[in-house]
């Protein structure tokens, strides 16, 4: 797997003399949008626009719920698991038609769960659901919000691969290295939509939170999964390809999903250990089934590259505890982590605009080296917050703790975005036809499970570094090792396994 050539954005590039290189930059990914795009960049922009409601349900969950930010980090792990069964309906989108659909049908019923989980969520903090706990109405309206969100998601990952065409007018194959960097251009295309969901409610969401009721904010996100819906039928996209169930991808997935369910709720001790290393073992089997047919050196060269990824993915983070901390002690309000939110969406769709020729092409190794390193970086000046740096900053410079995370939060938020879209084009470009949503399922559900290790060490950091309302004492030690191993473990899979994801790639080619 090399990377593109020059001639691989033709389509994109100007004449020469036309228009100065940075214009070029600029209008690059205007240029390579096409109306088939709109159902696909809808999803994922109503994705990004689903934090609407994060200000209102952090606060509420401070305000109401009795979790503490270990139990927090463990209910993270639950949620986080419908998006490593993604197999499951990846199968049903590739092999079942509802009511005569493959997309439309499939997008309607993740729009609706969405819809039920907010409608949850909104009765839990109006008080008029009452046939549970609030604490459990809480899980269960975001794990209809999580489900409802994988079904989409399948769906838009699966026609991200479909709406590039792998052949001429003329049915002659397009040249491979053209291909893959259009499919690199609308992985960019949906990490923008993504981010301008974000920007779209940033502000708003501090504001909302503010100002109005919890229950009416879930309700007000209603709209969100009426926009999805909206794009898959404004642009109707369906697909000619349907083939016969693989019962091994369907029905083993199925099966986990069940004993998933089983282990949450039986509360067996390590429960979620248990699953973590189940569904480890079961997304790689299925991910042998599916690239069976592939070569060696590519199979060697996605495995590498995926243990990068993984590991990247697999870091900890500090949990709830610090969010409470700067509510508590920095006396931050919704407002002002309104505006944070908003000014990280700007800055990470400005980045991947500026950078699409870069991020398209670059490798995933040295990409996510260079993110590491700067998050590593820009985690400093957290850590100097909760020892005290903006006391002295304020007494010296003339500004305080609001201005450093502030700057910090705006220099650190385009990574998120930007580590995905290597990935994302590498999925892409190996998708096999039939097999589009499976496989675009299967690999972003052991992406996912690196979020689920992620969380178990964000749940054992908080056991062992106790933070609770109030109770930060230890809130110090437990963000450097969560920033420590948040630099060790990506950095570490680059150095021992970087070298052989490149070799592979040149052997391919």
């Amino acid at each position: 797997m090399t990377e593109p050539s020059p001639s691989a954005l033709s389509s994109t590039a100007p004449a020469a003399g036309a228009k100065p290189a940075r214009f070029d930059t600029i209008l690059r990914p205007i240029r390579a949008f096409r109306p088939a795009y709109v159902p696909v960049v809808m999803v994922y922009f109503a994705y990004g626009a689903l934090g609407l409601i994060d200000v209102t349900r952090d606060l509420w969950i401070k305000e109401s719920l009795s979790y503490t930010p270990s139990q927090l980090a463990g209910i993270a792990v639950w949620l986080t698991l419908p998006w490593t069964v993604k197999m499951v309906f990846g199968e049903l989108v590739d092999t079942v038609r509802i009511f005569g659909s493959q997309r439309k049908s499939y997008i309607l019923i993740g729009g609706t769960l969405m819809a039920l989980g907010l409608l949850t969520l909104a009765g839990a903090a109006g008080r008029w659901l009452t046939f549970a706990r609030t604490d459990h109405l809480y899980i269960l309206g975001a794990m209809l919000v999580a489900i409802g969100t994988v079904v989409q998601d399948v769906v838009a990952d699966a026609m991200s691969t479909e709406v590039v065409e792998r052949t001429d007018a003329a049915g002659n194959e397009r040249p491979d290295d053209v291909v893959r960097a259009e499919l690199g251009m609308v992985q960019l295309l949906g990490r923008l939509a993504v981010s301008g969901g974000v920007l779209t409610v940033a502000g708003m969401s501090g504001w909302l939170a503010n100002f109005m009721p919890r229950q009416d904010v879930f309700l007000i996100g209603l709209i969100i999964p009426a926009i999805s819906v909206a794009g898959v039928f404004l642009r109707g996209h369906e697909t000619a390809e349907l083939r016969p169930i693989d019962w091994r991808v369907l029905g083993g997935g199925i099966a986990f999903g069940a004993l998933v369910v089983t282990v949450g709720v039986s509360g067996m001790p390590l429960g979620q250990e248990a699953v973590f290393l189940i569904s480890m073992a079961v997304v790689c089997y299925m991910l042998m089934l599916v690239t069976a047919e592939l070569d060696h050196s590519t199979r060697m060269g996605i495995l590498f590259a995926t243990i990068i990824v993984f590991a990247f993915r697999a870091a900890p983070s500090v949990g709830d505890g610090f969010f409470w901390w700067t509510l508590d002690e920095l006396n931050f309000d919704a407002a002002f982590y309104g505006v944070l939110r908003q000014t990280g969406a700007v800055l990470s769709i400005a980045v991947m605009w500026m950078f699409a020729k870069q991020l398209t092409e670059c490798s995933v190794t040295k990409t996510l080296l260079l993110i590491a390193v700067a998050s590593t970086v820009l985690s400093f000046p957290n850590i100097g917050l909760v020892y005290g740096l903006h006391t002295w900053t304020e007494a010296v410079f003339g500004f305080g703790a609001r201005s450093i995370a502030f700057v910090d939060a705006a220099a650190s938020s385009p990574f998120v975005q930007l580590s995905m879209v290597p990935l994302l084009t590498l999925i892409a470009y190996y998708a096999p036809p039939g097999h589009r949503a499976t496989w675009f399922a299967l690999m972003a559900s052991l992406m996912n499970l690196a979020l689920v290790a992620a969380q178990l060490q964000t749940k054992y950091l908080n056991e062992i570094f106790v933070v609770g309302r109030g109770q930060y004492a230890e809130l110090g030690p437990l963000l450097i090792w969560s920033v420590a191993l948040g630099f060790i473990i990506p950095v570490g899979a680059i150095m021992l396994f970087g070298r052989q994801a490149v070799r592979h790639a040149a052997v391919k080619h």
